[in-house]
């Protein structure tokens, strides 16, 4: 069996791609399992851009040991060898959101939020790292079997080359569409909101959206009666055919529907209900005094 660097040694592959070959592998030194990702650029890669590459993957996964949390596989190694990296990270046993999806189907809406909230910290923890992730989809997120939601490939020569650094906000666009990629109804149900909420161009827009996912998760509630900051509407944004399909099935539920793309809320139990104006009671009032005088003027001719 192969040994790499003198101590780990390769014992079988567990998944190979482009970018390379991840193995389980044995720390002869410290006698535990861990994995080993072999770097490799893709074919035909010119020998000056797959040194390049090789660079960039040694650098970002360097910089990928100071992440610590529980939704990205901790890097306990970096070495070279054969003029390329090798990364060295914690083993996590688990199914992949793909092959989850495939097996099961769409996830419940409580456990979509959960999964989408963990990825969520990965992608804040690597940022703060300063190796923003890029390339995010339900095959690199990992639901653990201890429970964890662990995002692979953070600095392993999974990222696109060349492509521009992501914002915070390229983030949670992401996220939007993994959310979107998680549910059964993506243009009516409870997240197809949230998931469009991530994505908008407005920061209100999309705190508003991650606050939804707290409080579908159970890891937050909104306090009764409060709304959305900066504006954000009630249900998050609707537009176009979506806005007029999602109105016209709540009138139909009996509920508050979406008028001019804002929502509506139904009346909350105890909340005072609106009258009829001042002037009406007054008009009803006299008439009714009237009536009573009338009647009495009638009997007494009568008598």
């Amino acid at each position: 069996m192969t040994l790499i660097a003198g101590r780990y040694r390769l014992l079988d592959a567990l998944a190979e791609g482009a970018a390379g070959i991840v193995w389980r592998a044995r720390d002869e030194t410290l006698g535990r399992e861990v994995a080993v990702k072999e770097v490799h650029a893709p074919p035909g890669t010119p020998e000056a851009e797959e040194r390049l590459l090789y660079a960039r993957v040694e650098r970002e996964a360097r910089a990928a040991e100071a992440i610590r949390g529980p939704g990205v596989a901790e890097v306990y190694d970096v070495v070279v060898e054969r003029g390329r990296p090798w990364i060295v990270m914690e083993l996590v046993r688990g199914l992949t959101l793909a092959e989850t999806l495939e097996a099961d189907g769409p996830l419940p809406d409580r456990e979509a939020a959960r999964v989408a909230l963990g990825v969520l910290a990965a992608l804040r923890a690597a940022r703060e790292a300063g190796v923003p992730y890029r390339g995010l989809a339900p095959d690199r997120v990992l639901l653990a079997n201890d429970g964890r939601v662990v995002v692979t490939g953070v600095a392993t020569g999974t990222s696109v080359p060349d492509a521009p650094p992501p914002g915070a906000e390229e983030d949670l666009r992401s996220l939007g569409a993994l959310l979107g990629a998680m549910v059964a109804d993506t243009r009516s149900g409870p997240l197809a909101a949230v998931a469009a909420g991530l994505a908008d161009r407005d920061a209100g827009v999309r705190a508003w959206a991650v606050r939804e996912l707290e409080r579908t998760a159970g890891a937050g509630e909104r306090p009764r009666g409060s709304t959305p900051a900066d504006g954000a509407p009630e249900r998050g944004p609707v537009s176009g055919p979506e806005r007029r399909e999602h109105s016209e099935h709540r009138e139909h539920d009996g509920a508050a529907g979406l008028r001019g793309g804002r929502a509506e809320e139904p009346a909350r139990t105890g909340a005072r209900r609106r009258g009829p104006g001042r002037g009406v009671v007054l008009v009803a009032g006299i008439a009714g005094a009237l009536v009573i005088v009338a009647a009495l003027v009638w009997q007494a001719v009568r008598g």
